[in-house]
């Protein structure tokens, strides 16, 4: 928080080694950036090249996701599978009742 009134603003400048003229600077740099940043951007031009680049690299990186996922449920398929068989295995081997 500022010291009030020049007097406290003129001590604070001078305990940490600033001059009005710094603050003149950062005030012209500021309001340039306000406007560099308010103004319209150019849109860099893309070749249709790296247009269709883009589109496959979308495409690929889609088709690695669902890839992945297929891989997975069959995974979680054989494994549901085995288990399926081991069930069936033992209920086969165990004595049964007779009525």
């Amino acid at each position: 928080m500022l010291p009030a009134g020049s007097e406290g603003r003129g001590e604070l400048l001078r305990r940490e080694g600033l001059y009005t003229s710094h603050i003149a600077e950062w005030r012209k740099a500021r309001d340039a950036g306000a406007r560099d940043g308010l103004a319209p951007k150019a849109k860099a031009k893309r070749s249709p090249e790296q247009v269709e680049v883009d589109k496959l690299r979308r495409r690929n990186e889609r088709l690695e996701a669902e890839l992945a996922r297929t891989r997975l449920a069959l995974e979680i398929t054989g494994k549901a599978h085995a288990l399926l068989e081991l069930l069936s295995e033992s209920a086969d081997s165990d004595p049964k009742s007779k009525p």
